[in-house]
């Protein structure tokens, strides 16, 4: 498969290197976070709070995206945000005391999901289609999945660098964390000079005179569904969030991090390649099709992993799922922007964006609580039960729905 044209778009590589970067700083937390915090004497419900706080500020910072990147400047706004993400790793890497990390893991959007879903994504998906054709849309958002996917395998791989430091540089695994979260930090920070060198064609045309708020009615109409929706869909992904099942390997199986890194590398890996074959696959049986006969699927391989009598089996299927739960992804965004006028889009992407991180910042909390006083199983079942939900009831009300290129009689 050949690489697309648009990657040699100057604004198109910066939009993928610094996208490669928050998903490595992501996968890597995603993997350490818990265990580190852990480590440090918190609870595993506190755990859940500290990795809520830091969702909820991506929710609240993306609210803001929403309404006022266009004005201040999509430039000004990314290199913002860098620095306080920047601001949040270096917290998780040298504050200890837990209501001061919540504090600051909210204003430093500290995200533990293992997934880069921040409001500097929601940017890039606002802005990408301005550094390629219509023609190529579909594929450029394929491809930048697949750039995010990549950094999450190395973010996933990384997340070893802990016990190696400890075994190579005979520091504590506790000094190990702090050392790995600071090197995000840092890189994080430098993707904000990055975003010096994006020329102004990806900024919104006459910003200034942009009415936010003037939605005509069939836009709203499928905003408050695919909010509804996404809602339960995001609820039950924060049940699973990363930290909290790379825990689960580690309570239930004893896996080391350095097996639990190279188990979600993998997972990275199979997630990465699955948003090409969700392209090939959209084009023969349809978007709508292809979001739910891939990710139902994959719900049920997570809800048996607890089944497994043994850690390679419940890993098994953890891939499983990982080879499938992604597919969604560059079909739903496809799919979003097709149904809606043009001049809706960013309506459309930023409150569904802000409904996803609401429920992934609330579904932590009530994983870290369930898991605790209820079992380490616990969330996989419920998470995985809320996203079969959230696909029968998709199914129910966009099955007919086709994307424009839909309607036309594939070839």
């Amino acid at each position: 498969m050949q690489i697309p044209a648009n990657f040699t778009s100057k604004d198109a590589r910066i939009f993928y290197a610094t996208a490669f970067v928050r998903s490595t700083a992501a996968g890597l937390t995603g993997v350490a976070a818990a265990i580190a915090l852990g480590e440090r004497g918190l609870t595993v419900r506190q755990t859940g709070y500290v990795i809520g706080a830091g969702l909820a500020g991506m929710a609240v910072a993306t609210a803001f995206v929403t309404i006022m990147a266009d004005r201040i400047g999509r430039r000004r706004v990314l290199a913002v945000l860098a620095l306080l993400t920047a601001c949040g790793y270096a917290s998780l890497a040298s504050i200890d005391e837990f209501r001061i990390l919540v504090v600051l893991a909210f204003a430093g959007m500290a995200n533990a999901m293992g997934r880069d879903r921040s409001a500097a994504a929601a940017i890039d998906q606002a802005a990408l289609p301005q550094v390629t054709t219509p023609e190529r849309r579909t594929w450029t958002f394929a491809w930048y999945n697949v750039v995010l996917d990549a950094g999450q395998t190395a973010g996933s791989a990384a997340g070893a660098l802990p016990v190696l430091l400890a075994a190579t540089w005979g520091v504590s695994r506790s000094a190990g964390h702090a050392w790995t979260f600071m090197g995000c930090a840092v890189a994080l920070a430098a993707t904000a000079v990055a975003y010096s060198g994006l020329s102004a064609h990806i900024e919104a045309p006459n910003p200034r005179h942009r009415r936010v708020g003037r939605i005509d009615h069939h836009t709203r109409a499928i905003a408050s569904k695919l909010v509804l929706l996404f809602g339960l869909d995001s609820l039950g992904s924060g049940f699973l969030n990363s930290a909290l099942i790379a825990y689960w390997f580690f309570e239930r199986y004893g896996l080391s991090e350095v097996q639990v890194a190279a188990l979600f590398a993998a997972a990275r890996l199979l997630n990465a390649m699955s948003h090409l074959l969700a392209a090939w696959l959209a084009r023969r049986i349809g978007l709508v099709n292809t979001m739910v006969l891939t990710h139902l699927p994959s719900s049920v391989f997570l809800m048996l992993a607890p089944l497994a009598p043994s850690a390679a089996g419940a890993a098994a299927l953890f891939l499983a799922r990982e080879a499938l739960v992604e597919m969604d992804v560059p079909t739903r965004q496809s799919y979003m922007m097709a149904i809606v006028a043009p001049e809706q889009r960013t309506f459309v992407s930023g409150v569904t964006n802000v409904t996803r991180l609401v429920g992934w910042a609330v579904g932590p909390m009530i994983a870290g609580a369930v898991m605790q006083g209820v079992g380490s199983a616990t969330p996989l079942i419920i998470g995985g039960g809320l996203k079969i939900c959230y696909d029968v009831l998709l199914y129910y009300q966009f099955r007919h729905v086709r994307a424009p290129e839909e309607s036309v009689t594939r070839r």
